[in-house]
């Protein structure tokens, strides 16, 4: 693990997994809301086993990098988080300089890699957005009074827990649930930041037609609407001008795509995008 310090002097901590041959690429991971990135070390272990390096950044108000109360992003807080990505791909390039690097992101990690691909697509090769969304029409669907991620379990009630939504695992869910450093939303100000961000998400122009993107969600993701989201996200991509879109849906799988019980399917797909998206 290493640190570093973003614009507004918020430690930001990085968690690192290795293979053990000579790397030939970097993957990047940008985890959800209310959880850390430690949380993907089985999926770590599954991409150092073929080869990548892998940093994974807690996000400010996340983990380890938190510096106030859980959830709290601070001022103009969700695009330093933004940010805060591409530096650390900076990082990436300034150690393993040559080598191709892939965000692999989730939930919100995926919104912020939404936006990253606006402004910081030269820093990558490829992009995956896993649980991801049209920000934008989700977001309008919330009330204010609603806790985003409790809410979220609405489709599957009565429900044995509050977070059943995430995956059709109980062990999975059961360890988010024991998890102290997992369950909270972001803050008031951070939604508030995300909502504004939301509009210059839906029109993704300007993102570059010949970036490798995937998709992946669950068809029981409450994120989607039964995929009326992702089918929407995917068709503003293509309307955009970008050519090289893998959309993949898994049916009856929830939110946690890497802890779902179809879970070595994912990774395996997952893989084969790799595989296809990378420089040869």
């Amino acid at each position: 693990m290493f640190t570093f310090d973003s614009t507004d002097g918020v430690t930001i901590h990085v968690h690192e997994w290795r293979p053990n041959t000579p790397p030939r690429a970097v993957v990047q991971i940008a985890h959800g809301m209310g959880e850390h990135a430690s949380r993907y070390a089985p999926l770590a272990a599954a991409l150092t086993d073929q080869g990548f390096t892998i940093y994974a950044n807690d996000h400010r108000g996340h983990g380890l990098s938190r510096h106030a109360s859980p959830g709290h992003l601070g001022d103009n807080g969700w695009n330093r988080l933004v940010e805060d990505l591409a530096a650390l791909s900076a990082i990436a390039h300034e150690r393993h300089p040559g080598l191709p690097l892939v965000l692999i992101s989730h939930s919100l990690g995926s919104f912020a890699a939404q936006q990253y691909i606006l402004r910081h697509a030269a820093l990558i090769n490829a992009v995956a957005l896993t649980g991801t969304t049209a920000v934008d029409v989700m977001l309008a669907g919330q009330t204010t009074e609603e806790d985003p991620l409790r809410a979220l379990n609405a489709a599957f009630e009565p429900a044995r827990t509050p977070f059943d939504w995430l995956s059709r695992d109980e062990r999975a869910v059961d360890a988010y649930l024991a998890d102290p450093l997992c369950g909270f939303s972001l803050d008031a100000q951070g939604m508030a930041d995300l909502a504004r961000a939301s509009p210059t998400l839906a029109d993704p122009q300007g993102v570059p037609a010949q970036l490798p993107i995937c998709v992946m969600v669950g068809d029981m993701d409450p994120l989607n609407e039964q995929l009326q989201l992702s089918d929407l996200l995917v068709k503003r991509y293509r309307t955009a001008g970008v050519t090289d879109i893998t959309y993949r849906t898994y049916p009856g799988a929830r939110h946690e795509l890497f802890n779902e019980t179809n879970r070595q399917e994912v990774i395996n797909d997952l893989l084969t995008w790799l595989n296809h998206a990378l420089p040869r």
